[in-house]
């Protein structure tokens, strides 16, 4: 189990912990995490117009109560945690015989600013490259700018789409993929 421990002097305390979901009890706080991302996604296109149950049944539908399910090899869910409490959660998926596609990337708001979000890709990139894949893809929604500048700064650069979405959504959603490098210790 692919598991890591940081304590980052420059955020003050606290210790983020890293780990692969693979209890009830880390699937349980992954499904809390998960409820909060829908629901925050389903408000942030409620405000541009677009009805928050299609937000849910498109993007939505799989996370409860099939997350544990869903996220078995080859495919992890990571787990966050600073010093001890549920801070975030990041999936990876097989998106096809080349790539993994990135799942539900949320890092509770108590918990921003921590180095959380950095430690959760770190661990999926680690986790992917273990398992031979050398590109990650993604999709996300412009009304997301941090999440975009994130991904830029951990190195994802936008790609076109890899998939076909809803017609309310096609000027909105925002493909982005990273070629990782097996050699290099990001």
């Amino acid at each position: 189990m692919l598991a890591i421990q940081l304590q980052p002097p420059e955020w003050g305390k606290g210790v983020i912990s890293v780990s692969m979901a693979s209890s009830p009890k880390d699937f349980q706080a992954v499904t809390v995490m998960c409820d909060r991302l829908a629901d925050l996604d389903a408000s942030i296109h409620a405000e541009k117009g677009i009805p928050p149950d299609l937000v849910f049944e498109l993007f939505h539908r799989d996370d409860n109560p099939n997350l544990a399910e869903l996220y078995v090899a080859p495919a992890a869910m990571f787990l966050a945690r600073w010093d001890g409490q549920p801070a975030g959660c990041l999936g990876f998926a097989p998106h096809d015989e080349t790539a993994d596609e990135l799942h539900r990337f949320y890092v509770d708001p108590a918990f921003r600013k921590k180095g959380i979000g950095k430690a959760l890709i770190e661990a999926v990139f680690a986790g992917i490259t273990a398992g031979n894949k050398r590109r990650i893809v993604l999709q996300t929604s412009v009304y997301l700018p941090d999440a975009i500048r994130f991904y830029q700064a951990s190195g994802f650069a936008f790609c076109p789409p890899f998939r076909s979405v809803h017609t309310l959504f096609t000027e909105t959603e925002v493909f982005m993929s990273c070629l990782l490098d097996p050699a290099s210790d990001r």
